[in-house]
C-alpha cells in the first residue's frame, strides 16, 4: 500500500473514531432534545407528564424521616352536573377537592399505560411551580433575608447587569412586569419559551439564557405581560441572597414543614440550577396539601410556613393587567371577576391549584389537555372550580 493511501485511511479511521466518540458523548443530549420535541404528542403526553425524570436532569428532594401529613377523606361530595364531561373534554388526569382540610372527592380519570397507582404518581407542575416559588420568596421576605421587594434584581443577581433586566425590581418580576421582550407562544418552534426548553434539554445554562436577553418592550414596572423567564430571575435573586440552591431551600422552608407523602423532584439545567418556572414534580394529593396550607393562611397542620400577610399580599391582584383579563399578584392568578380570597396557581396543559379561602375549598387538578390554549378553556375550568366550591354552600 502506498504511503499516501495509508495516511488517508488512517485519517479516515481517526475521524470515524472521533465521530463515534462525539456521537456517544452527545447521545444523551440528542435523546433529551428528541424527548422535548415529542413531549406533548397525543400518544405520549399522559405518560410523559409522570416520567419527566426519565427525560431531563433533576434534583432529588428527599423527605424528612417523619410521619407525613395526609388530608383525611370524608363523605363524598355531590359533583356538579357535567363534571364527568368536563374531565373527559379537558383530559384531566387527576382531581382532588378539599373542603376544610377534608378530601371530599379524589379521582384519576385519565391514566398512562402501566400506571398502577396514580395516587403515587409524581406529576409535572408546569407553572403551578411559580406559586411555590412565590411562597419561598415570602418566607425569605418574612425572615428579613430579602427585606425590600423594590430592590433591583441586580443587587442579588449581578450577572443580569447590562441585560434587559437591568433596572427591574424584585416586585416587577414577581408581578410579571419586567418589560422584557419574551415570546411565550408554545406553538411557535422558534419562540423564546421553546428556545428555553431546548436550553434545558441540552443541559445548557438557564442563567446564561436570562442574562442574554437584551430587548425590552416597556419600562420595568409599567405593563404586565406573562413571561416565564421572570420567574427564573426570581430564582436567581433567591440564590444570590442566600448562597443556596432553590431545591434545598424550598425543601427546607416549605416542603419539609408540609410533611408531604412522596419525595418530589425539580427538573434542572445542565448546571444543576432548578427549572423554577415549571419543574416541580409532586403527587396530586401533595399539591392539594400545599393549597390547603395557603387557604389556611400559611399554616399546615398547626405549623406556620409563611405569614398570613404574605398570603394576602401575594394573592391580591396588584399587577397592571388589562381590563377584562385574568388578574395577577405575585406569581398567583386571580380570575377577573373573583371575590376576595379566590385565586389559583395555573400551569399549561391543565395544571391548577384553585383556592377559595372564604369557603375553605381547594381544588387540585392535573391534566394533559392539548387544547388548553383554545378560546374559552380557561374560563370553562374556572367555572367548574367555582361550581365545585359553591356546591358546599
Amino acid at each position: 500500500m502506498k504511503p499516501i493511501l495509508r495516511w488517508i485511511l488512517m485519517g479516515l479511521l481517526v475521524l470515524i473514531v472521533v465521530a463515534t466518540g462525539i456521537g456517544l458523548w452527545q447521545r444523551e443530549k440528542v435523546t433529551r432534545l428528541m424527548a422535548v420535541n415529542s413531549l406533548f404528542s397525543e400518544s405520549r403526553i399522559v405518560g410523559n407528564f409522570i416520567a419527566m425524570n426519565t427525560m431531563f436532569e433533576q434534583a432529588e428532594m428527599p423527605l424528612a424521616d417523619v410521619t407525613p401529613n395526609r388530608l383525611e377523606t370524608g363523605n363524598p361530595m355531590d359533583l356538579p352536573a357535567g363534571f364527568a364531561d368536563w374531565t373527559d373534554e379537558r383530559s384531566v388526569t387527576a382531581v382532588i377537592v378539599v373542603k376544610d382540610g377534608i378530601i371530599r372527592h379524589e379521582s384519576y380519570p385519565l391514566t398512562a399505560d402501566g400506571e398502577d397507582d396514580p395516587a403515587s404518581s409524581l406529576r409535572i407542575s408546569w407553572s403551578v411551580a411559580k406559586s411555590y416559588l412565590s411562597t419561598l420568596m415570602g418566607v425569605l421576605h418574612d425572615d428579613g433575608t430579602i427585606p425590600d421587594l423594590d430592590a433591583p434584581v441586580t443587587q442579588y443577581a449581578p450577572s443580569l447587569a447590562g441585560s434587559a433586566y437591568d433596572g427591574a425590581s424584585i416586585r416587577d418580576v414577581l408581578q410579571m412586569s419586567s418589560g422584557v421582550t419574551f415570546n411565550e407562544d408554545y406553538l411557535d418552534f422558534w419562540s423564546d419559551i421553546n428556545k428555553m426548553g431546548r436550553v434545558l434539554a441540552l443541559g445548557k445554562s438557564m442563567d446564561g439564557f436570562a442574562a442574554g436577553l437584551t430587548e425590552t418592550y416597556a419600562p420595568s414596572g409599567e405593563n404586565w405581560q406573562y413571561v416565564s423567564i421572570d420567574t427564573h430571575v426570581i430564582g436567581m435573586v433567591i440564590r444570590g441572597a442566600t448562597g443556596r440552591n432553590v431545591p434545598d431551600l424550598l425543601n427546607e422552608k416549605v416542603l419539609t414543614p408540609l410533611r408531604m407523602g412522596h419525595a418530589p423532584y425539580y427538573l434542572t439545567d445542565g448546571y444543576g440550577v432548578a427549572f423554577v418556572l415549571g419543574g416541580l414534580n409532586i403527587t396530586t394529593h401533595d399539591y392539594a396539601l400545599f393549597g390547603h396550607m395557603i387557604a389556611n393562611g400559611g399554616i399546615s397542620f398547626g405549623t406556620r410556613i409563611v405569614s398570613e400577610d404574605w398570603v394576602v399580599e401575594s394573592t391580591t391582584p396588584s399587577a397592571n393587567t388589562a381590563e377584562g383579563e385574568f388578574k395577577y399578584g405575585y406569581q398567583w392568578w386571580i380570575p377577573e371577576d373573583a371575590s376576595e380570597g379566590q385565586f389559583m396557581g395555573r400551569g399549561i396543559y391543565g395544571q391548577y391549584i384553585y383556592i377559595d379561602r372564604p369557603r375553605g375549598v381547594v381544588v387540585a387538578v392535573n391534566g394533559a389537555d392539548r387544547a388548553f390554549r383554545e378560546d374559552g378553556v380557561s374560563e370553562q375550568n374556572v367555572d367548574m372550580f367555582r361550581q365545585l366550591a359553591e356546591s358546599f354552600d
